[in-house]
């Protein structure tokens, strides 16, 4: 009886020293720098599978351990995450400021951070297939643009998939690529 209880013992010490072990090379991963990547003329986006660098307007990415996810557009990037396989995972989303950017060709080094960021929905603007939000850093350049087109301005957490199909009816009929 002793040796099986020694033996148990052994094997319960292995079992928790490989578990620590497995838990320190867990924290090095999570604590790798997330940074937002350059969009390239080549790069297909994760939802549609279509050529992101043939559309005009904000783009987004995901970045995590598993690699980069790139989007034709933040519609795209924000359905894809509002799936519930999708929020658990830990990464980080970024979109283009186009307060600093050329809506024909949003520039990659202006990418933000997509959970402070400042969407304008319900405008003209063309993008990807779906709704176009456009994305800010800035609350003011968001709502200057609002106000120029009859748009309005939501934060990331104001977003789910009723907003992004309500915003998709309303460009319906709208001359989109």
């Amino acid at each position: 009886m002793n040796y099986l209880h020694g033996r148990s013992a052994r094997l319960a010490a292995i079992t928790l020293l490989s578990l620590g072990l497995l838990a320190c090379g867990k924290q090095e991963e999570d604590d790798v720098a997330r940074e937002p990547v350059a969009f390239h003329e080549e790069d297909s986006c994760h939802v549609c599978g279509m050529v992101i660098s043939e559309f005009e307007g904000p783009k987004g990415q995901s970045v995590g351990n598993e690699g980069v996810r790139k989007f034709c557009s933040t519609a795209e990037m924000l359905g894809w995450w509002l799936q519930p396989e999708n929020r658990i995972s830990d990464v980080s989303l970024f979109v283009h400021d186009m307060g600093q950017s050329e809506w024909s060709a949003p520039d990659d080094a202006h990418l933000v951070d997509a959970k402070q960021a400042y969407y304008v929905i319900d405008i003209p603007l063309q993008g990807a297939m779906g709704a176009t939000l456009a994305s800010f850093a800035d609350e003011s350049a968001a709502q200057a643009l609002a106000h120029e087109h009859g748009g309005r301005v939501l934060r990331f957490e104001d977003i789910d998939q009723d907003v992004l199909q309500q915003a998709a009816s309303t460009q319906h009929g709208q001359s989109m690529h």
